[in-house]
């Protein structure tokens, strides 16, 4: 009975998603149509490794950018966070509308709160409360022209959509195991793509001494290896071993597997070596080659399925990597580094297809690591993450305020004006000193300083995660500029405001 039931949710959740090819065809490009977007923030993620991001809570106002859906005046949007969003934070989102008044958009605009700051996840949250559910449907006018959106989709996004009767536009949870890290290596030597050497669909520990030992001795120099779980994210699911000087009197399994604990450095700063071991045991993942290089970089390339199953090139990016042996998204250069990007774009068109062949739908990127050897740079895929990511609300921001795209023949973005532009955007500045600063004094202070976005030159900065700046002293920018200079000119000022207003 219980396969049946299941069998049915299943059979139900693809007619959804069926049904929203229609849509896409028939609505999606109507600016004028009457549409209803859900947009649920929700990082439905590991919470043992979410509780390591500082107020990341706060993490649910990155998607407050597709706000900016409401620039068409037929579209109604509804927005479901863990806690309310203070008003000043809508208002400042909603004045950035080209064409629109505020007073129109907010007419159109949903805010619902679960009230509840705990660590469950927000899809946790909104299951347990029926009667948010039910406003959510109230709001939905023509179930045929409305989805949701999400930062990520697993099987409890997928009960949500079942049971508000429209479809996502995001990938199918039954398919994440393509994204995950095994999966992503599987993937790329499919489509023939340089990976760093190492080994995929490991489960214990026993694979990873096993592992560490093969590539140790097919790779005799190899100073240090990372070891990943398959669903890791942001870096914080990686912990680096290092070799050390292995003696020759002893068998390299023994000495690795009597130092595996001591040498193993996890990057998430609330796992140990111990705990690091268990949890992998539990979900699994990879070991891989710590790649070297005095020039190394590591660019991303964005790419969408739409319901079509066409696939659509949409930015590349510098990643911006801190932590330990540099494994931690710390934010992003766009568009990425023309010595590359049109060979990352060429080798993401491969997966991008692969991809789609498979059924996956919506947004992803494909991480590289580039090191530049003898004046080339070599490529080496890392990872596929099916969700929305640290890229994802910058580049929308963008564009939705330029009403650009991004040239991958050029390796440049051009606004509807024909102009070039440049970002640099962070999800990561924090200072002790921030603390007790509300929106409200960040809005003033941009204000007085002139580092708001203005429209007219389509320069300067955007903020968000402004939720988290009281409580934990931290905040995101994107600082848009006409160069990558004069981007981050942009964050360097906005720096220097911040660190002398809170002195």
């Amino acid at each position: 009975m219980a396969v049946e039931k299941k069998s049915g949710q299943a059979a139900g959740f693809a007619g959804l998603q069926q049904n929203f090819k229609k849509q896409f065809t028939d609505v999606f490009p109507d600016r004028l149509a009457e549409k209803t977007v859900v947009i649920i923030p929700s990082l439905t993620l590991d919470q043992e490794m979410l509780a390591a991001i500082k107020g990341h809570v706060y993490y649910e106002e990155r998607m407050l950018c597709m706000l900016m859906l409401l620039r068409m005046p037929n579209t109604n949007v509804v927005y479901v966070s863990s806690m309310p969003v203070d008003p000043v934070i809508v208002d400042y989102y909603l004045h950035l509308l080209p064409g629109i008044t505020g007073y129109h958009a907010k007419s159109r605009l949903t805010m619902l709160s679960c009230y509840d700051i705990s660590a469950k996840s927000l899809i946790e949250k909104i299951l347990e409360r029926p009667r948010i559910i039910q406003r959510i449907k109230q709001h939905i006018k023509s179930p045929g022209a409305a989805h949701l959106a999400c930062f990520n989709v697993s099987q409890l996004e997928k009960k949500l959509a079942l049971q508000l009767g429209i479809p996502i536009y995001g990938c199918d949870p039954d398919l994440l195991h393509l994204g995950s890290k095994s999966g992503s290596r599987k993937i790329f030597r499919q489509c023939k793509i340089p990976v760093p050497h190492g080994y995929e669909f490991l489960k214990d520990t026993n694979d990873i001494v096993h592992s560490l030992i093969k590539l140790k001795k097919e790779k005799p120099s190899l100073k240090k290896a990372v070891i990943k779980f398959n669903e890791g994210f942001s870096g914080d699911g990686n912990a680096v071993f290092s070799y050390g000087n292995l003696n020759p009197g002893h068998s390299p399994e023994s000495i690795i597997r009597s130092s595996l604990q001591h040498n193993l450095k996890p990057v998430a700063a609330n796992l140990t070596a111990v705990t690091f071991l268990e949890k992998f045991s539990l979900c699994g993942g990879i070991v891989e080659e710590f790649l070297e290089g005095d020039i190394k970089t590591s660019p991303s390339v964005q790419y969408r399925v739409n319901p079509l199953g066409e696939t659509e090139i949409i930015s590349t990016h510098d990643q911006v990597l801190g932590g330990e042996g540099g494994q931690v998204f710390i934010g992003a250069y766009f568009p990425a580094n023309n010595d590359y990007q049109k060979e990352i774009v060429m080798l993401g068109k491969k997966v991008a297809a692969k991809l789609a062949v498979k059924g996956v739908l919506g947004r992803f990127a494909i991480d590289f690591i580039s090191v530049k050897e003898k004046n080339k740079w070599k490529n080496y895929a890392i990872e596929i993450n099916l969700r929305k990511g640290g890229t994802t609300h910058p580049y929308l921001m963008m564009q939705f305020l330029t009403d650009g795209h991004y040239d991958a023949d050029k390796g440049l973005y051009i606004t509807a004006c024909g102009n070039t532009r440049f970002y640099f955007a962070s999800d990561n500045v924090y200072n002790e000193k921030y603390k007790g600063l509300t929106p409200y004094d960040l809005i003033d202070i941009a204000m007085q300083h002139s580092l708001m976005y203005d429209g007219a030159t389509q320069k300067g900065v955007m903020f968000h995660l402004m939720g988290a700046l009281s409580e934990h002293g931290k905040l995101g920018l994107v600082c848009i500029g006409s160069s990558h200079e004069d981007a981050f000119a942009y964050y360097k000022k906005v720096i220097e405001v911040l660190d002398a207003e809170c002195t």
